[in-house]
Formats: C-alpha cells, structure tokens, sequence
C-alpha cells in the first residue's frame, strides 16, 4: 500500500525514547529555568539537559551517519520534535537552529568547510556545541530577495583579497544560539550577508561561518515573552574578520535561505502540533474530572464535546500534514518548498486555536499559573511568528511556487517533483510588480 501513516517499529523506539527524554529528563529542568526573570539565565539553566540530549544523540539527529550524526529522515526527526516540543518549544528550537546553521554546510560548503564543522558538532567532548543561524535584521528580512541592492540583507562582508579575508559591518536581530552559553558565542554562527553593493537579493547574498570569539562581535540578548528556555540575540559586526574560505554559497544565500527555511517548515509545524497536544492532554484530564459545580464532569455537556471534538480533528490534520511535507522532502532532496510552507503555516495558526479553545473548557482557571494553560497560551504565539514568519517568507514562497507553470493542484497529492528556481522569487517585494 504506497500511503501508509504506520510508524515502523524503530520510529516507535524513537518516540518512546523521546518522550522519555522530553518528560523525565527535560521537564523538571525547563520547570526551574521558566521560573528565572534573566533570558540568559533561563537559557543557561537548560545546559544540563541539552548536554544530556546531546548524549543521547538528540541534539545530530539530522546529520549523515557517516559524519556522526543520527542520519535520521526528516519524518524520523519529526516524530522526536513532536515529543520534545509537548514539554518545551523553546529548547526544541536549540535543536532545530542547530539544524537550520549545519544542514547549509552539508548542501553548499565545500568538502573541507563542511567536514571539519559537522565533525565537531558531532563529536564534541563537553556536549556542549552549538550553532547559529543568523538571517534576520532590525529593518526586517521578509523581502531578502528584493531586487534593489538598499532592501533586504544589509550586513555587508568585504573582500579584503590582499590579506584572504572579509570583513562584516553591520547587524543581525534575533539569530537563535548564536550568543553561546556565555554570550562569546556559538562554535559557529551561519549568517547570510551581502557580498555584493549593488546588486538584488538574488545574486548579492552569501553564508558566511562566523566563529566563536571572533574580535569586534558583541551580543545583546531578547527578553522574549515566551520560548524563555532559547536564547535570541542581536548580534553587532564591527569589522569582524573571517577567513575567505569561510564564506561558501557564493551569489546563491538567498537559494539557501529557501532551502534551509523549507527544511525547518514541517519542524516548526509539528512544534506547533506539540504544543496543541500538550493542551488537548491537559484538557482532556480536565475535563473528565472537573464539574464545574455541576452533578456530572463537563465533558458529558454537548457543548464541551463537541469543541473537543474538533480540536482532536486539527492536531490530527496538522500532524499529518507535516508528516506528508516531510516524507516529500526527504522523496525529494529538500524540494518541497510551497509544501513545506503550507505546512508551517497552517499547523503554527491552527495551534493558537487548539490552544484558545482548550483555554475556553477549562475556564478561569486556565489563567492560574500552577496549571500549564497560561504557558501554552504564551507560547502558542511565537510560532506564526518565528521562522520565516508566516505573513512574509513563509506563504511568499508558495505564493511564488504557484505562479510556476509547472505547478498543478495535484502534484503533491501525486508526488511529483517541482524543483525550486530563482523565477519562483521576488513575488510581492516590490507591491503590484512581478
């Protein structure tokens, strides 16, 4: 039978070993690192869980067996975050930036570039390793495939060929990880820069490997209202110094800001479904138990039925769509950009719905902090926002897609591919101009 939703026996092993992890190991860490006001703080407090997952290979899932990783399938990885996320997005998304800094290194960097950093991520000593991925800026990045060289990426890297160098001037807003544990920073933060002053988004950008302590980078960190336990920065350039061979993807960053944001879309959307989950299981208990003041529990009341109903129907519809945008991906060599947006777009909006509807059965009482409501709440927020937020990026590139002539409304239902092309960008940067 060529669709089957079955998990095999070893995705089975994952998600039990998973959630162990996520229930046993996470919970009562993330418990005591919600509770700190500093961002760096609670973001600190969560190392010992991280360095834990890292022993447990949580942290290289995604990386190739033959350089150390988990060589997981995207499906594979999808069926872990889920667990992970129904206890903590935040620390979640220390794992999937990770992913989003090291996946371009395996689809662009040269051989040498590429096997000496995924070979450290993957067999660091302390467990400790982490990765940055650095594309936003304070003006926004939405349109980073805008055709006029002043729009969209402005952190500029110059070439100073006599001394095989660039030199980055600028700033980035809101990289994940990219600080460190200590605010000197990631072993190594991906940022996409402009190589290039005068020229469009489609031909300007490159990845540049910016390395831990690297002189005249300084870090500000993001008091955010939720995801508290990942740490978010601002990041100032002021003539930091990187070897040439440092920079990979030349003229082609804003291909890898499209592949690494459709890698990580299915991701952020069975987050989103963790998330809803979490509430559904805490509501369902909820409501099996709780009367309020009447003679029977409010679940035998049609009204509360029938909302819960629904909301079991949308994470199950939410899951699945991932599941397919994944399976796709991996069928596909990471092509899949239009599903993969579909994907995180509609399963990070369909979360604040669960999540409000969840809020509506268990009523005031969903504001009491010594019950989880008001954290989901909080939380269920960040994700039409973060990851190529969904107003911008996100339904951008499907939008594009779909003006291709070689998109039908079957060809994900059939499976076919539909390689991404530079003609499938730009669309909307400049309003009323294709």
């Amino acid at each position: 039978m060529a669709v089957d939703f079955t998990l095999s026996r070893s995705q089975r092993d994952l998600k039990r070993r998973a959630r162990e992890f996520a229930r046993e190991v996470l919970r009562p860490v993330v418990e005591r690192a919600e509770a700190l006001p500093d961002p760096q703080e609670a973001f600190r407090a969560t190392r010992p869980a991280y360095e834990a997952a890292y022993a447990a290979g949580l942290t290289t899932l995604f990386l190739p067996h033959e350089l150390g990783g988990g060589g997981l399938s995207q499906v594979d990885f999808l069926v872990a975050v889920e667990e992970l996320c129904a206890v903590d997005p935040g620390f979640a998304t220390t794992l999937l930036v990770n992913g989003l800094a090291l996946k371009p290194l395996l689809w662009a960097a040269p051989d040498e570039l590429r096997d000496r950093w995924i070979r450290r991520a993957t067999g660091d000593p302390t467990g400790r390793f982490l990765a940055g991925w650095a594309v936003s800026e304070r003006g926004g990045t939405a349109n980073f495939d805008h055709p006029d060289h002043r729009a969209g990426v402005q952190l500029v890297a110059t070439h100073d060929r006599a001394r095989g160098e660039y030199v980055l001037h600028g700033e980035k807003h809101w990289p994940c990880n990219a600080g460190g544990w200590d605010l000197q920073g990631a072993d190594l933060t991906v940022c996409i820069v402009r190589t290039d002053r005068t020229a469009g988004g489609t031909s300007a950008l490159s990845a540049v490997v910016v390395e831990r302590g690297a002189p005249g980078l300084s870090f500000e960190v993001i008091d955010k209202l939720a995801h508290r336990t990942c740490q978010n920065v601002t990041m100032t350039f002021r003539g930091v110094r990187v070897p040439e061979e440092n920079v990979f993807a030349h003229g082609d960053g804003d291909l890898l800001v499209n592949r690494a944001f459709t890698w990580s879309g299915p991701i952020a959307g069975i987050a989103a479904v963790g998330v809803a989950r979490a509430a559904f299981e805490f509501t369902l208990k909820w409501a099996r138990t709780f009367t309020g003041g009447g003679s029977a529990p409010v679940i035998e009341h049609q009204a509360v039925g029938n909302l819960l109903a629904d909301v079991a129907a949308r994470i199950e519809a939410a899951r699945y769509l991932c599941w397919k945008a994944a399976h796709y991906l991996d069928r596909h060599d990471g092509q899949g950009q239009a599903l993969a947006g579909m994907s995180k777009t509609f399963c990070t909006e369909l979360v604040t719905q669960v999540v409000n509807d969840c809020m509506r059965v268990v009523g005031v009482n969903a504001l009491d902090r010594r019950f989880p409501m008001e954290r989901l709440y909080r939380e269920a927020a960040v994700f039409p926002l973060y990851d190529a937020g969904n107003l911008a990026m996100q339904r951008r590139r499907t939008w594009g897609v779909m003006t291709d002539p070689g998109y039908t409304p079957d060809v994900f239902a059939d499976g076919d591919p539909l390689p991404f092309t530079r003609s499938m960008e730009g669309i909307g940067t400049v309003p009323g101009v294709r």
